[in-house]
This record gives C-alpha cells, structure tokens and sequence, in this order.
C-alpha cells in the first residue's frame, strides 16, 4: 500500500492504496463517484474523464498514486459551477444525451473547452471532443449545445464567475 494526499472535490483526503489502482476506480470504489464513468479502460472513449489540477485527464489510465499532492475534481464536484450548470441546462434543452453513459466525460471535456475560450465554432468544438465518444446523439445536439452556452458565457448572459 502506499499513502497519498489529494483534494477531491475540495474534501482534502489522506489514503493508502494499491500502487497498480487507476483513478477511475479509487473515486468509484472508495470515494462513491460513480459519475466517473469506465468504459473502454483504454482512454479512448472519455467517459472516464476529470479533472486533475484544472485538466483533463482520463481516469482509467490514470493511477490513484499519480494523483498525490494533486486536486481532482469529478462531475459530482461541478455541480454548482456556473459553467456547468449552463452546460447541463442546454444538454437538455439541444436533447445532448439520450442514454447518458457519455454524459459526464462529455461534459467536464465542455467545461474545459469554454474555460479555455475554445468553443467558438464548431470545428473547435468537434476538434475538442474528439477524445469523447457518444454512440447514441450522432453529436449534433452536443455541439449545438456548448456552442450556445459559449455564446452565452462570452456575452455575459451567464454568469462564469
């Protein structure tokens, strides 16, 4: 076992763990994240993606270990992000998920890409998710709705803050 230290969703933690034990499968095991979805387990799908120090980071290829002295932030801890909220308000409205397994990865990629003022156009926004696989929208409504919500986010009638 090794002993780590790291915030997840702001909570600090001090744990000891299995050196082979991926990210994706400490939050779920121990910690009950279970927004951080394992699909492929090869970091080809997205479904498993957090934050990690401010980036994203697909968390089954990610080791628990890797993550010491480090911040981690899942689905679960945007949920009162401004950004987030807008992003969930127009998945819903642009019909951006039908059987949500995609959804949170999708969505943390969204954060990511307005954050770092990336979802102008469409082509940025498809260059974004690239690393995101949806099998169920065909991706219209996703990209429909982060561009709107980077529409709304630079214009100011959303507060980002």
């Amino acid at each position: 076992m090794t002993a780590i230290r790291l915030q997840i969703n702001g909570a600090a933690i001090a744990d000891e763990v299995l050196p082979r034990i991926s990210l994706a499968d400490y939050l779920r095991e121990r910690h009950n994240l279970t927004g951080t979805h394992l699909g492929c387990e090869h970091g080809v799908c997205g479904a498993c993606t957090v934050l990690v120090d401010g980036e994203p980071v697909r968390a089954c290829l990610s080791l628990a270990v890797s993550c010491d002295a480090r911040e981690v932030k899942t689905i679960e801890g945007l949920a009162n992000d401004p950004v987030m909220k807008a992003l969930r308000d127009v998945f819903h409205c642009h019909h951006g998920l039908q059987c949500g397994f995609c959804t949170p990865g999708m969505l943390i990629s969204a954060h990511d890409l307005i954050r770092r003022g990336l979802a102008i156009s469409e082509a940025e926004i498809r260059r974004g998710l690239a690393g995101n696989i949806c099998r169920c929208t065909g991706y219209t409504n996703i990209i429909a709705a982060i561009a709107e919500a980077a529409a709304a986010l630079a214009k100011g009638s959303l507060d980002a803050e």
